[in-house]
């Protein structure tokens, strides 16, 4: 893309969404996706000129993420606040008061997981890449995001605060 202003409209809520889970605190998401988009701009001749732009731009922006939370680490409030808006409509008060609380249920596991599980997952499942484009963005081989995106399954279905939805789910 040539135009910054479309390239913003149409890849900036996404990516935002993507560092927010990664680093889990909003203002962090923010400056790390300014960052990323900037240094994108700055070498987008080198981008792919078709549908590969996507994985690349995320790679940078998961390399924005992570950078942050290298230089963070050990200062970082691990408790951040994750109760934002991740849907876009809300049917009626008590389905948004249920669907909250399951959100927040799988924000807070997913947020439980280490680095290297919760990026794969959260391009895969949150940013809709392939399975081949989260290789690309996170510049590993496929067989290592597969192997990945399954231990981050597994953990999450034995993460307490899922199992109480689905038992709460069951008896409904």
């Amino acid at each position: 893309m040539d135009d910054l202003s479309e390239w913003l409209a149409v890849a900036y809520p996404s990516a935002y969404r993507t560092a927010r889970l990664i680093l889990r605190d909003p203002v962090e998401a923010e400056d790390a996706v300014q960052d990323a988009f900037l240094r994108a701009w700055r070498f987008r001749d080198s981008a792919p000129r078709d549908a590969g732009w996507q994985p690349w731009l995320y790679r940078v922006v998961v390399n924005a993420c992570c950078s942050r939370l290298r230089k963070e680490r050990p200062t970082r409030d691990r408790r951040a606040d994750l109760d934002g808006d991740y849907a876009d409509d809300a049917p009626g008060p008590e389905t948004s008061a249920l669907a909250g609380e399951e959100a927040s249920a799988v924000v807070a596991a997913l947020a439980a997981l280490p680095e290297s599980l919760r990026i794969p997952v959260v391009l895969r499942y949150y940013a809709g890449l392939s399975e081949k484009d989260v290789a690309l963005a996170i510049g590993r081989r496929p067989g290592t995001v597969k192997s990945r995106l399954y231990d981050a399954r597994q953990r999450l279905a034995n993460d307490p605060r899922l199992r109480a939805l689905t038992t709460e789910e069951a008896s409904r």
